[in-house]
């Protein structure tokens, strides 16, 4: 029973690092886009981007201490979070005519996939949740405490490049609708 239940917690930390990673992924893309091609993101791209940091500190935690259900619920209400600022982003962008904002990946912005990632990761905590209480065997996964490592470190310093690039952006006062420019570095 107690190898069972190792090869379970195996299973679920796995994910939790895939999880880890697929929001690592997603910041590291979100900060080439603003530092190579020069896009600044708006308050609510800044906003979707806390959301799922949000969900990838749950992922985190539990990669880190142990697996909990409340790690979990802090990846939804990160995800749920994040959906809500993307449709609400969505929305304003609606109307006929209305080209977007900001630049296409895959032909779709990114808001829209920070919706469709949101609604996945939800969908993706359910499956794993309940990894731990599995009753049945599992495939035996090698322990990664070196990639783990590697892949909090990345999450803690994509979220250290957010609050400095945020601060840089926005400054000491609200940001801007449509950012232009570093207002801490144009001062």
């Amino acid at each position: 029973m107690e190898n069972f239940k190792q090869k379970n917690t195996q299973l679920a930390l796995f994910a939790n690092f895939l999880g880890l990673i697929g929001i690592s992924i997603t910041l590291l893309i979100a900060f080439y886009y603003q530092l190579v091609k020069s896009e600044l993101p708006c308050p609510l791209c800044l906003l979707q981007r806390v959301g799922l940091i949000l969900a990838g500190c749950g992922f985190l935690f539990n990669i880190q201490q142990s697996i909990k259900n409340t790690h979990y619920g802090m990846v939804i209400i990160g995800c749920i979070v994040t959906g809500i600022i993307a449709a609400r982003q969505m929305f304003l962008h609606i109307t006929p005519g209305d080209t977007g904002y900001g630049s296409t990946f895959m032909g779709i912005h990114f808001y829209t996939w920070a919706l469709l990632s949101s609604v996945l990761l939800i969908m993706f905590v359910a499956v794993i949740m309940p990894l731990n209480d599995l009753s049945k065997n599992l495939i035996n996964l090698p322990s990664l405490p070196g990639a783990n490592k590697v892949a909090s470190l990345l999450f803690v310093f994509l979220i250290a490049g957010n609050l400095v690039s945020t601060v840089l952006e926005c400054g000491s006062g609200q940001c801007a609708d449509n950012p232009l420019r570093y207002e801490l570095l144009s001062k």
